[in-house]
């Protein structure tokens, strides 16, 4: 299974004009409610993400992930120093990059990063997503979703509102 936990602006934006992330956690949360993000993990096997999503998270300290992190990139030749074990760089198409991460013995993945996600959903190949949309219009910036080359049905299967402002949707794909 393929599966997305993001949080989006409600204009459909990951990241604004200037590519920060800061307005995704602008809402005030005093108790640090997760948004079900550790449920979700618990179970996902691995991440795959795309180089510019992997450059992000890289300079986060300490490591966010406990779990292999497969980065998709043609044009990285290697990861920076310190990653080992950490995360893996991976070419090709969407079908060999996920046919090498099954043979390890990953198959509940978290598919992560804007060109990563729109890639997959271009491909038919996300089973479920999980978009946590925060309460601003952002005008502009990087786009959750683009144009696909045919319609992807889902099922709205739950929502949830957190700290009375975040609404969080559960979309299931629909039997193809």
């Amino acid at each position: 299974m393929n599966k997305v936990f993001i949080g989006s602006s409600v204009d459909g934006f990951i990241a604004d004009k200037e590519g920060k992330l800061d307005w995704l956690h602008s809402i005030p949360n005093p108790e640090n409610i997760d948004m079900g993000y550790a449920s979700f993990m618990e179970g996902i096997d691995a991440l795959v993400m795309g180089r510019k999503s992997f450059e992000t998270v890289s300079r986060f300290i300490p490591w966010p992930y406990e779990k292999p992190v497969f980065v998709l990139s043609n044009q990285l030749e290697s990861l920076p120093d310190g990653f080992t074990d950490k995360a893996f760089l991976l070419k090709g198409t969407l079908k060999e990059v996920l046919a090498k991460i099954h043979a390890k013995g990953y198959f509940n993945l978290y598919i992560d990063g804007g060109q990563t996600i729109r890639s997959f959903l271009s491909a038919d190949l996300i089973d479920e997503m999980i978009i946590t949309q925060i309460p601003y219009l952002l005008g502009g910036g990087t786009p959750l979703f683009t144009e696909l080359p045919r319609r992807l049905e889902f099922q709205c299967v739950e929502s949830k509102i957190f700290l009375n402002s975040v609404v969080q949707n559960r979309f299931k794909r629909k039997p193809r």
